[in-house]
């Protein structure tokens, strides 16, 4: 059976739609880890299952909108040789690779389209929000630090907690969206939004990457731009 699309569904901007709801997984999985750090709070009752359902819907309901987008924009670009060049995606593998594993599987599928068809940009001011998550990174790494030594779990529980709310939430976007701004506009560097895309979310899994990348990003930024 041969899969046909309407013209209202072929002309939906569909790496637009991989992006966001690439954007998306950060803030579910970080529901989850909040879920399971909850577990040993006797006070709020139920609140470490209820988290954890809306982590895991969350997360199945982000998994199949991606593989549907993906699907249709591989088969779309399939069926214009021209545009795409010697890049020719498969649809059915790049769906089976996304069921897989969703984020790692739609930040390579975009890194390629990049190259192929670059990626549109969007506010000139996104480099202010990757200095922000770099700010508070730091800002609830040093407050932390103190907390521990001073014996306050408060601080503790509220720097980490600030610091990865930002940077769950934040972050990832941010980065992604400047590349492609710097990428479209810069004459001396041109950063694949899907690369830096895919190391954001490595960051979110090893929480001291996300300031050396935020910190590089932005000196290159700085070199090959002139701002910030």
């Amino acid at each position: 059976m041969t899969l046909e699309m309407t013209p209202r569904v072929d002309e939906i901007d569909w790496a637009r739609l991989i992006e966001r709801l690439l954007y998306l997984f950060p803030p579910v999985i970080g529901v989850g880890i909040v879920g399971v750090l909850q577990e040993s709070d006797p006070g709020i009752p139920g609140l470490q299952w209820g988290l954890f359902l809306i982590s895991s819907f969350g997360y199945t309901f982000l998994t199949i909108g991606l593989l549907v987008a993906i699907f249709l924009d591989a088969r779309r670009i399939r069926r214009q040789p021209r545009a795409s060049g010697n890049w020719k995606p498969n649809p059915w593998l790049n769906a089976v690779l996304t069921l897989v594993w969703a984020p790692i599987a739609g930040v390579f599928y975009l890194g390629r389209r990049h190259r192929r068809f670059g990626t549109q940009p969007g506010w000139a001011g996104w480099w202010s929000v990757v200095a922000l998550s770099l700010a508070a990174t730091v800002f609830g790494a040093v407050a932390a630090g103190i907390a521990v030594l001073l014996v306050l779990p408060g601080l503790f529980l509220t720097a980490i907690g600030l610091a990865g709310a930002i940077a769950f939430g934040t972050f990832p976007i941010a980065i992604h969206q400047d590349a492609a701004y710097v990428c479209t506009y810069s004459d001396d560097w041109h950063p694949n939004p899907g690369l830096y895309l895919g190391v954001a979310f490595m960051s979110l899994v090893i929480p001291p990457l996300q300031p050396l990348v935020a910190g590089y990003y932005l000196f290159r930024r700085h070199r090959a731009m002139g701002t910030p």
